[in-house]
């Protein structure tokens, strides 16, 4: 008998139906918040890169820069934090990718592909450029992304411009040992 019982969920639960359906009919439904641009407040964080190692540095600060460390995280919505990394040219590279890692780029003319190792980079005069390039690449392409990346500064030296904004500091190399090598 109790088998072939079935719930009726149309009638009134308090009119007689099952007792367990009176709590499950009165729960309201969940509204997906969607954050609109004029709501999000952006903060200001620096981070020292002096040690850490640049892949793990890179994914830490594109989810800063997304906004997905955020429970009102949005999608389509610039909900990320402004970022300033200082002491780029101190961040490590792991195993032998400072010398086997190749950054290429494309002249636009045929066979105009040039290749650069990462020590090059890192050597030369924009030695920031290496920790651009890996945020870069973990952030999806396309608008949205570009105007997230515009709010990355990073500075191969400790100086920076933005002490008017009042940065707090985000100390990576203390979230997780694996974070921080030894030059």
């Amino acid at each position: 008998m109790a088998l072939t019982r079935k719930l009726d969920l149309t009638r009134n639960p308090q009119s007689g139906a099952d007792p367990r359906l009176s709590s499950l009919l009165r729960i309201p439904p969940m509204k997906t918040y969607s954050a609109k641009p004029a709501e999000v407040t952006k903060k200001w964080v620096l981070i020292d890169a002096k040690g850490v190692v640049v892949g793990r540095l890179a994914s830490l600060v594109a989810m800063r820069l997304r906004g997905k460390h955020l429970p009102t995280y949005t999608p389509h919505v610039d909900c990320g934090d402004n970022v300033i990394i200082i002491n780029a040219a101190q961040a490590v590279l792991t195993g032998r990718k400072r010398d086997n890692k190749i950054y290429y780029k494309h002249t636009g003319f045929i066979g105009g592909i040039k290749k650069r190792t990462a020590r090059s980079i890192l050597e030369g005069r924009f030695p920031e450029r290496v920790v651009e390039k890996a945020i870069e690449r973990m952030i999806p392409r396309g608008p949205l992304g570009r105007v997230q990346l515009g709010n990355l500064r990073v500075y191969p030296g400790p100086d920076h411009p933005h002490e008017a904004q009042n940065p707090e500091t985000l100390d990576v190399a203390s979230m997780n040992r694996k974070n921080m090598r030894a030059a």
